[in-house]
């Protein structure tokens, strides 16, 4: 499993509505994309947060723009007028950002507007419970419509564990009752189904794949492991752990699904 990686040559606008404040750029492919600044906000883990759970949900099959690793160039700053932003550049340069494909013309979902289909949405309810992903809620749906399908995007805010990882073994057994404000959780009535559908779709071999993914410098900023080879793995070890039945991230799901209704 590989990402492409690209090369940010302009900078075009910066997304004021996200708290790290991501950019549309455009690349050296002539592609557009919203670039996530490894300098902004929580740094390196909240790219990979992005990077991770973005791949284990396009590998259960969920739709999620294309991610790459773009390079960028902190002489791109100058043309920036915004100080902020100029050091968010200059801050970020140097080394791997994450960047997700730009979809022209797409529309934040809105339960009113569109009512996605029970299957569907008791997947996405799962995932982000599986991932611990709490901003995908009605006030923040992180979700798009282009072409007339649902696309996932921003999950920064997800595997929230690792803000605190003191490099004993995250509580991979938790359940997350935050998911009880999950914007699909009223169209969410297969959940039972999802539970064994998506389980067994993430193999050790999968997951393993998804971790390798992570640039080894954005491994570097954590002490409580004795390398970067160890974090990698003890990413990969909760996975294994929250996977194991019975799995209480899924139970609560169902009982939040439930008390819904």
């Amino acid at each position: 499993m590989t990402l492409r990686t690209v090369s940010v040559t302009r900078y075009v606008t910066p997304l004021r509505e996200g708290g790290s404040l991501p950019a549309i750029v455009e690349a050296d492919d002539d592609g557009l994309y919203v670039l996530k600044f490894r300098g902004a906000g929580q740094g390196a883990k909240a790219l990979i947060a992005e990077l991770v759970a973005g791949e284990l949900a396009r590998l259960a099959g969920l739709p999620v723009p294309e991610i790459v690793f773009a390079e960028l160039d902190a002489g791109l700053a100058r043309t920036e007028p915004d100080p902020e932003i100029q050091d968010l550049i200059r801050l970020s340069s140097g080394g791997l950002n994450l960047a997700l494909d730009y979809l022209p013309g797409s529309v934040t979902f809105d339960p009113l507007a569109m009512q996605p289909d029970a299957a569907l949405a008791s997947r996405i309810v799962w995932f982000d419970a599986f991932v611990t992903n709490l901003d995908r809620t009605p006030r923040n749906a992180n979700m798009l419509v282009w072409h007339g399908r649902l696309w996932l995007i921003d999950h920064g805010a997800a595997l929230y564990f690792h803000h605190q990882w003191d490099g004993a073994p995250a509580p991979s057994q938790s359940t997350f009752p935050l998911i009880k404000d999950h914007v699909l959780l009223p169209f969410a009535t297969q959940l039972e189904a999802a539970d064994a559908e998506m389980a067994a779709l993430f193999t050790p071999e999968r997951i393993a794949g998804v971790v390798a993914l992570i640039p080894d410098d954005w491994l570097a900023d954590e002490t409580a492991f004795a390398d970067r080879a160890a974090r990698r793995q003890a990413y990969a070890d909760y996975f294994a752990r929250r996977l194991q039945a019975p799995r209480a991230f899924a139970e609560e799901a169902q009982r939040a699904q439930a008390a819904h209704v």
